[in-house]
C-alpha cells in the first residue's frame, strides 16, 4: 500500500445520526470487517499490587471486557480461529480486527507483546490490530512497536479514560490521572496511531455538567474514536458493595440514552463512534437489569436522536471555543 493504513480517512457516504464503527469500516475495506476479541493473559498494574491490589471499583477479578474464550485457555491462534469460524458463519464476515481486549495489554516486555501481535497478524485476512491499554502503561518503545504495523494494517491503541476529571479517577481508583491520558494520547498521535477513548457514563459522583466536561475534554485532543460506555454493576466487585449498600444508584434506561446523545452532539463528527452502549455478561450482572437489552437500548438511542433532530457534532464548535482541537477531515 502507498499510504499508511493509520491514516486512512474514508468519504463520508451516510447521513446517519451518528459516526458507527461498521459503517466506517465498510467505507474503508469495502465490505464487513469483524473485531476478534483476545485474552492474551495479562495482567494489571492496578491490580498486582504496583498500583493497587483492588482494581478500579467497576472491575472484578476476571478483568473488565474479558476475552470471549479466556475460560478456556486458548492460545491466540485457537482463539483466533474459533472466531474466524463464528463470524463467517453468521455474518459472513471474511476480514477480521485482531482486538487484544482483556486487562492491560501493552503490560509486558517489549519481545513478548512483539510475539503476541505478530502471531494475530499472521493471518491474511487480518486487516487490523486494536490494543487495549492504560494510558500509564505505554513508552515510546511500545508505541513504535505498533506504529510499525501500520504501513499495512490498520492500527488502534484503545486507552481507557473513563472520565476527565481526576476526583472521579480517585473515586473509582483508577490509579492515573488525566495529565497520564493527555501524555499517552499525544506520544501515540506522533506515531500516527488511531486512538480511541473509552469512557463512562454515570460514575459514581458525577452528575451530567462533569460527563459533557468529558466529552468537551476528549474533543480537543487528537482522538479518532470513542467508546461510550454504561456503568453497570458486576457482582464481586466494590461497586456492587456500593449499590447494594444504598449508595449507588443506576442510571435508568432513558437518562442513560439523553446522556448518551448529549455526549455526542459535543464529539467531532469526525469521531468514529465504537460503542455506544454496555454490553454486559448476563451471569455477572447484578443491575441495572435493562443493561442486557441490548438492541432496544440502542434502538432508544436512535429514538432520542431523532426526537431531538440531534446529529454527532452539532455541538462541537461551541464545546471547544478558541481551543487548538485536531481536525479530522477527510483527505
Amino acid at each position: 500500500m502507498n499510504r499508511s493504513m493509520s491514516a486512512l480517512r474514508p468519504k463520508r457516504k451516510n447521513m446517519r445520526r451518528y459516526r458507527d464503527f461498521n459503517t466506517y469500516l465498510k467505507e474503508i475495506f469495502g465490505e464487513r470487517v469483524q473485531k476478534i476479541s483476545l485474552d492474551a493473559g495479562m495482567n494489571c498494574p492496578n491490580r498486582d499490587g504496583t498500583l493497587s491490589t483492588k482494581g478500579c471499583i467497576f472491575c472484578d477479578a476476571r478483568g473488565s471486557g474479558t476475552g470471549a474464550f479466556s475460560e478456556r485457555n486458548l492460545s491466540i491462534e485457537a482463539q483466533i480461529e474459533q472466531a474466524r469460524r463464528f463470524y463467517r458463519k453468521r455474518y459472513g464476515a471474511k476480514m477480521f480486527i485482531a482486538y487484544f481486549q482483556s486487562f492491560t495489554n501493552t503490560y509486558a516486555p517489549l519481545h513478548r507483546l512483539k510475539g503476541l501481535y505478530d502471531r494475530a497478524l499472521a493471518y491474511p485476512d487480518m486487516v487490523g490490530l486494536a490494543v487495549g491499554t492504560r494510558p500509564d502503561c505505554i513508552d515510546r518503545d511500545i508505541l513504535s512497536l505498533l506504529g510499525s504495523y501500520g504501513s499495512d494494517r490498520m492500527v488502534w491503541i484503545e486507552y481507557g479514560l473513563q472520565s476527565a476529571h481526576d476526583a472521579t479517577l480517585r473515586r473509582i481508583n483508577r490509579g492515573h490521572n488525566r495529565a497520564a491520558f493527555e501524555n499517552a494520547v499525544m506520544l501515540a498521535h506522533e506515531q500516527g496511531l488511531n486512538i480511541c477513548a473509552h469512557v463512562i457514563l454515570g460514575l459514581p459522583g458525577e452528575d451530567r455538567d462533569m460527563m459533557m466536561d468529558t466529552a468537551r475534554y476528549i474533543s480537543g485532543l487528537p482522538i479518532r474514536a470513542v467508546k461510550i460506555h454504561l456503568l453497570y454493576v458486576v457482582r464481586g466487585t466494590p461497586l456492587a458493595d456500593l449499590y447494594e449498600s444504598g449508595r449507588f444508584r443506576c442510571l435508568e434506561p432513558e437518562a442513560y440514552a439523553e446522556l448518551a446523545v448529549d455526549f455526542l452532539e459535543r464529539i467531532s463528527p469526525e469521531v468514529v463512534v465504537q460503542r455506544i452502549t454496555g454490553d454486559p455478561a448476563p451471569r455477572e450482572l447484578l443491575a441495572p437489569a435493562w443493561a442486557l437489552e441490548k438492541s432496544r437500548n440502542l434502538a432508544r438511542i436512535r429514538e432520542t436522536f431523532e426526537k431531538r433532530d440531534a446529529r454527532q457534532g452539532r455541538l462541537y464548535k461551541e464545546s471547544v471555543p478558541g481551543k487548538g482541537h485536531f481536525s479530522f477531515k477527510d483527505k
